[in-house]
């Protein structure tokens, strides 16, 4: 991060969904920043609270649920004070399903039309031709003509591109993209993550990149913030989390990763499921599924402590760094004893 102040700066957020019988704390105490042109990586297995984390900084979190606590700062403004309606073309989101983001009923060119005329007061002749630029930014061909179809008659890929041309009408400073590739195969995948890297470039966008997938965040981010239970456990430069991660979960993400195990051997999964988090945590939410969790784990909720080289803005939320809580466990035990992945059982990301 440079010293200048983060177009977006997310601190100690809590979002909590109400039941008649619990309370659940999808987001807590979530704190990242994102400065202009940048991107910025969320990363967690399904359920950690990433999506959540992107509705509640839009202002689209749905009954029962509620951001009850923290700030969401873009441009030095508190969204959550209510000024998000302010700020809608300033923020722009790409979903994971883009079949689900369009209007079935409406041709594409009608859906980026209509984003143009409330953001940037285009209408008529106008805006059908911006409309069309903007197809053929996203690299869909024949844009003159496919501006007129329906999402239909579109393939998976060409609809995803559709979705981050209608997203580029509302002329936004920041562009949240939660899971934007994982409806697609593998070779639209890597199409879609070059497209978004040349806007990025070219419109000096800054990204918020949601997903599971630890290989897209390598390629795509500077930085990455590792969600788990809600919470963010680690935050590093991307070079430096993947070089030397800090906390056992991230350990066990990059081990998850398909490529990373020898092609005669079963890929490693992480034992046990997300917990789901039904009041503030109290202790570490990963110990019942860390091989190096020792008996203070299961006490105390661990805070982000300075990790690594100190040039480097890089912490962890993890007692193993916590010089109150000595302990005998090495981060890097024997991968076949020790570690935290298993090759049988748990979740494969």
């Amino acid at each position: 991060m440079s010293d200048a102040a983060p177009l977006l700066a997310v601190e100690d957020l809590r979002t909590v969904f109400y039941t008649e019988r619990e309370e659940i704390h999808a987001v807590d105490g979530v704190s990242f920043e994102i400065a202009a042109g940048e991107t910025v990586g969320l990363v967690g297995e399904s359920g950690s609270g990433k999506s959540v984390t992107a509705r509640s900084i839009l202002g689209l979190v749905d009954d029962p649920g509620a951001v009850e606590e923290g700030s969401i700062r873009f441009r030095g403004e508190d969204l959550t004070e209510g000024t998000w309606d302010a700020h809608r073309g300033d923020i722009a989101i790409v979903f994971q399903d883009p079949g689900g983001a369009l209007n079935p009923v409406y041709t594409v060119g009608n859906q980026i039309r209509e984003a143009l005329k409330i953001h940037q007061n285009l209408r008529g002749r106008e805006a059908r031709d911006r409309a069309v630029e903007l197809l053929e930014d996203v690299g869909i061909p024949d844009a003159a003509s496919r501006v007129d179809e329906y999402p239909h008659q579109l393939s998976g890929g060409m609809q995803q591109r559709a979705v981050i041309a209608t997203a580029l009408a509302c002329d936004p400073d920041l562009l949240v993209c939660d899971e934007p590739t994982t409806a697609l195969d593998v070779t639209i995948q890597a199409q879609i993550l070059d497209l978004l890297d040349d806007l990025q470039r070219e419109e000096d966008l800054a990204i918020l990149l949601i997903t599971h997938d630890m290989g897209v965040i390598e390629e795509t981010a500077d930085r990455v913030n590792v969600i788990y239970a809600g919470e963010v456990v680690e935050r590093a430069p991307t070079r430096a989390l993947f070089d030397d991660p800090k906390h056992p979960y991230t350990e066990a993400l990059l081990r998850s990763i398909p490529g990373r195990t020898p092609p005669d051997e079963q890929l490693p999964t992480i034992d046990g499921e997300v917990p789901t988090p039904t009041g503030p945590a109290t202790d570490c939410r990963f110990a019942p599924r860390c091989p190096a969790a020792f008996g203070a784990c299961d006490e105390v909720h661990p805070e982000h402590e300075p990790v690594g080289d100190a040039a480097v803005d890089r912490t962890a939320a993890c007692l193993l760094h916590d010089d109150r809580y000595p302990n005998e466990t090495d981060l890097d035990g024997d991968p076949g004893t020790d570690s935290p992945v298993s090759p049988d059982g748990g979740e494969s990301l």
